[in-house]
């Protein structure tokens, strides 16, 4: 296979699907990908990128907010500015997708800020899934509607192993036809309103259904011990406080009636895409943004941002809640951004950028 250009991805965790989807057309057309998960790593290998290349930055927080100083990471911001000052002069392209308004975990903010600005300057493209993203993140930067491309995020359809179906999914953790099983899966961190979901599957009731909570991921800067003690009393909880494996999210998501997603701040989710590639309903927060994108979908609801864990309980307490959700609703959304379709337009921004080198 002839090899094409290279494109330096950042930071490229290798068991990220997210990543390796994007990359699927482009890589079957020759494009070598480098990557790297660290400050050093990503400066090291931005040495050895050709005109022609690309580099594409995603999560920006592993290049300050590791520093053990702001002195370190002032320092670091300089020597990143003069990195990305050198790549046009060098015929290497940049692209940047925007994921977050902000990272969510924040020891040096205003060294963030100013990194992202250097970013969004010298980008050649700006890749953004949201079609709202350049009102979300205004406050923190100005993006240059000439440099926006909208590419949405992919489904996961076909990535995971989906042949358990419904009812053997549900007999596995002892789940009947009178539960509502309530899902969270995926990193419990305090940003995601775990905490909302807890209270409000607690005090959510229906006349002739039991809630069952389930809650799946590892439990991130929450003491452990102080997690497990916040789980309601009165209603049977299903935990897995651990990283699940690829092979078991399936049995997860095809077992649960809803899956919610009480996010305190967010922008693009990859979980409402994971839902929908398994079927299951999702709950969401009301913010203008999503319910412009995804107020559509019949398969979604929104709860109130200003109240949680009230709205969620009262959503969670209606009988008829997404009693009307067929497979062609899930499939009407998920079938124009199969991986392939998504991946065949990255790979053309590539092209195009390349071309312009």
């Amino acid at each position: 296979m002839h090899q094409g250009p290279q494109v330096l991805v950042f930071p490229s965790w290798r068991d990220n699907p997210f990543l390796n989807l994007l990359a699927l057309a482009a890589r079957s057309q020759g494009r070598r990908f480098l990557g790297s998960t660290t400050y050093e790593g990503f400066r090291e290998q931005i040495k050895r990128l050709h005109a022609g290349d690309t580099v594409h930055l995603h999560w920006t927080q592993p290049l300050l907010q590791k520093a053990d100083s702001p002195v370190e990471a002032e320092g670091r911001l300089r020597a990143l500015t003069a990195d990305l000052d050198s790549l046009a002069a060098r015929g290497i392209s940049l692209v940047w997708t925007v994921h977050n308004r902000l990272p969510h975990e924040l020891s040096y903010p205003q060294e963030e800020r100013r990194l992202i600005r250097a970013i969004a300057k010298r980008a050649d493209a700006i890749h953004i899934m949201a079609p709202a993203t350049s009102e979300v993140v205004a406050e923190v930067v100005t993006i240059d509607p000439a440099k926006v491309r909208l590419i949405p995020h992919p489904s996961y359809e076909g990535v995971y192993d989906s042949g358990i179906d419904r009812s053997t999914a549900r007999a596995s953790f002892d789940l009947d036809s009178s539960d509502r099983a309530v899902l969270f899966l995926g990193q419990i961190r305090p940003y995601k309103g775990v905490d909302a979901l807890i209270k409000a599957s607690g005090t959510a009731s229906l006349d002739d259904r039991n809630v069952v909570l389930m809650l799946a991921g590892a439990v991130k800067e929450i003491p452990l011990d102080e997690f497990q003690a916040s789980l309601p009393d009165g209603i049977r909880t299903i935990t897995d406080l651990s990283f699940i494996d690829d092979g078991d999210i399936s049995r997860w998501f095809r077992a649960a009636d809803v899956a919610v997603f009480p996010y305190r701040a967010i922008l693009n989710s990859g979980s409402l895409h994971l839902a929908a590639s398994f079927r299951t309903p999702v709950i969401f927060p009301d913010e203008p943004h999503l319910r412009s994108q995804f107020g559509k979908q019949t398969w979604v609801e929104f709860f109130d941002p200003a109240r949680p864990a009230e709205s969620i309980a009262e959503l969670l307490s209606d009988p008829t809640l997404f009693s009307n959700v067929t497979d062609a609703d899930f499939r009407s959304f998920t079938d124009p951004i199969s991986p392939w379709a998504v991946s065949r337009q990255y790979a053309q921004l590539l092209d195009e950028l390349s071309a312009g080198a």
